[in-house]
């Protein structure tokens, strides 16, 4: 089992910044994969960024340039730093993991605002 916990989300103007951070606990030493989704009201949950154990990333096209996910492997934490934030970035964001099994854990959420 692995607990997350998310923290850094609110409210900011549009062209601000905030960073996300998740603290994973548990059985840390099975993650492979970290990676932050985000939902917004009436669309389904897609992924933000992601990155490996190894240092790969993947970001979605829409935060490219924008956004920057990070880990620190040795204290099972991941970051998503994000820059120029735009009202369509307005969504409640999930940290989740992956271990090398294939099972996935999922962090309670936490809002990020852009007002215009």
């Amino acid at each position: 089992q692995v607990q997350l916990v998310e923290s850094g989300g609110g409210l900011v103007q549009a062209g601000g910044s905030l960073r996300l951070s998740c603290a994973t606990s548990g059985s840390t030493s099975r993650i492979n994969t970290m990676a932050w989704y985000r939902q917004a009201p009436g669309l389904q949950r897609e992924l933000v960024a992601s990155i490996t154990r190894g240092g790969r990333t993947n970001y979605a096209d829409s935060v490219k340039g924008r956004f920057t996910i990070s880990r620190d492997n040795a204290k099972s934490t991941v970051t998503l730093q994000m820059n120029s934030l735009k009202p369509e970035d307005t969504a409640v964001y999930y940290c989740n993991v992956e271990t090398y099994w294939g099972f996935g854990y999922w962090g309670q959420g936490t809002q990020v605002t852009v007002s215009s």
